[in-house]
Parts: C-alpha cells; sequence; structure tokens
C-alpha cells in the first residue's frame, strides 16, 4: 500500500486556510491520466488565472458568505460551502483553523462513503467521481481596520500536487446587511476572475491555478443604521 499524505492539498477560507488532503492505497483511479502527462500539466509558478475553462470538470470550492449586523461587532459571519468533483481517494480530511470556524455541520453528501465531523476537521472515506461535499458553520472574517472599513481576506485557495498546481475553480457569494457596501477587492476583476456587484453584496467567480488570496473591503453608510 502507498501511503502519501498532502500529495494533493486544497486550501483556502475566510481568514484561515482549510485543507483537504488524502491518504492513497490500493486504489489508485484517480490517477486516470499518464503519470508523465499530469506531470508535465503542473503549472509549478504562482497564480495564474485561466484564460479558457479546461475540457475537464475541476474542483469547485463554492462559498456563501452571510454578514449581519451582528457580525458588524463579534467579526463572525454565517458560512455555507460545497465542494464538486472532489478528487478520488480512500480516505481523505478537510481541516479548519480552530480559532476561524466553528459549530461545523455537515448539510449534504454524494459520492462519498461516509462523511463525518471530528473537532475542527471533516473526514470523509470512499470519495468516489463526481463527489460532492457541502457543510455550514461560522467563520470570523470580517475584520474591522481602524478607520472604520472592514476588510474580508480568503485563502490561499489551492488545488496542489507535490511542488505544483492544478486548475481549480473558486465561486463565493458575500451577502452585506443593510448599510454596508462593497468598495473594492484584491486582485483586481480580469480575464478568469470576474467579479459582480449586487445590491445586497458581490459574487466572484475564478479560474486558476497556483495560490489565490483575496481581500474584499467593505464600508458602512454613516447616514444609514445597520438593522
Amino acid at each position: 500500500m502507498l501511503k502519501l499524505l498532502n500529495i494533493i492539498g486544497f486550501a483556502g477560507l475566510l481568514a484561515g486556510s482549510v485543507w483537504v488532503h488524502g491518504q492513497i492505497g490500493d486504489d489508485e483511479s484517480w490517477l486516470e491520466q499518464d503519470p508523465e502527462k499530469i506531470f508535465n500539466d503542473i503549472n509549478e509558478g504562482e497564480l495564474s488565472f485561466l484564460q479558457q475553462t479546461p475540457d475537464k470538470p475541476v474542483h469547485h470550492h463554492h462559498n456563501t458568505l452571510i454578514v449581519s449586523s451582528e457580525s458588524i461587532d463579534t467579526g463572525w459571519v454565517k458560512l455555507q460551502q460545497c465542494h464538486e468533483n472532489l478528487d478520488r481517494f480512500p480516505s481523505a480530511q478537510i481541516v479548519y483553523n480552530k480559532d476561524k470556524v466553528r459549530n461545523i455541520k455537515l448539510t449534504a453528501t454524494r459520492n462519498i462513503g461516509h462523511a463525518w465531523v471530528e473537532g475542527p476537521s471533516v473526514q470523509l472515506t470512499d470519495i468516489r467521481k463526481d463527489a460532492r461535499l457541502c457543510m455550514e458553520a461560522e467563520s470570523r472574517a470580517l475584520i474591522a481596520q481602524q478607520d472604520g472599513s472592514f476588510v474580508m481576506q480568503n485563502g490561499p485557495f489551492m488545488r496542489k500536487f507535490l511542488d505544483g498546481y492544478f486548475p481549480m475553480r473558486v465561486s463565493m457569494n458575500i451577502e452585506l446587511p443593510q448599510g454596508m457596501h462593497f468598495v473594492a477587492i484584491e486582485p483586481v476583476e480580469q480575464k478568469g476572475f470576474k467579479v459582480t456587484r449586487r445590491d445586497s453584496g458581490i459574487h466572484f467567480d475564478a479560474w486558476f491555478e497556483g495560490r489565490l488570496v483575496t481581500r474584499i473591503y467593505f464600508k458602512l453608510d454613516p447616514a444609514t443604521r445597520v438593522q
């Protein structure tokens, strides 16, 4: 049996990383391509947004963050998260920063033998093709600045193989309370990184290789009392 931990990792989430890593056993069915081609396809550099989407499905990490009026005082926001097209492993775990994420609950699974919450982690076994996992939690993601504005830093998001990176998709909805408004985002919008402003918040959709870290800035309207 080949035992390799952290051979593939996904990171990203809200002022503290969440890592997915797995253990390869006798079933190495996730390696469907020729090994030489896999190594040739690896991006060894840093962040690179994709000019066109890959032909094959890639890991999609989707988050919805709901900011409430209480979040302005506490920094804690409601998190709804789904992982689509997880790579196949006999076993894997999603590990969260215990100081940044709390009250983790699983809400849906598909093509996963067994999934359960264990401390600041989600444990998975028998991850098959077209696997899907959804959960909800609270994340301490909103950071107040001295000038009265707020920032939300997310990441690093990545799909890592040894010293290189495979394509990944990350999308995020941020819902804001009345009186709070989006100001700016880093990186700036570009090909492969689409940003959509909405009356109630912001949405971004990123297709990339490498390590993605986003910083999103908000402000309160002084003329509006946050409900």
